[in-house]
């Protein structure tokens, strides 16, 4: 990954998806800085940017719910990451595996 195209907004920030490396489920969205994807990048764990605390944590160091890096990637606009990681214990906050657990939209489904 060539981490000068990432673009990031103006408040310095890429949303970096979370994914289960071999199921493929999506378990969160965070928000990354520069400092925290370096981080990411060359310490095999998950860091991001708290918007509402303004620091910088690393995804389990309170849980014990860690993640570790297992690939990331850059969409073809340059404006998210997609980490793929092996999570051990809960995604989510709220305990919950993934952070899209709580509501179904129930959408009208496609047909082709």
């Amino acid at each position: 990954m060539s981490v000068d195209r990432v673009k990031y907004d103006a408040d310095g920030l890429v949303a970096a998806v979370i994914q289960q490396f071999d199921s493929r489920e999506v378990l969160m969205v965070g928000w990354m800085d520069a400092e925290a994807l370096r981080r990411t990048l060359t310490t095999g764990r998950v860091t991001f940017w708290s918007r509402s605390r303004q620091e910088y944590w690393r995804k389990g160091d309170t849980s014990g719910h860690i993640q570790l890096v297992k690939g990331a990637r850059l969409d073809c606009d340059g404006d998210t990451l997609l980490i793929e990681v092996d999570q051990v214990g809960a995604a989510c906050h709220t305990g919950d595996h993934t952070c899209f657990d709580a509501d179904d939209l129930q959408p009208v489904v496609g047909e082709r």
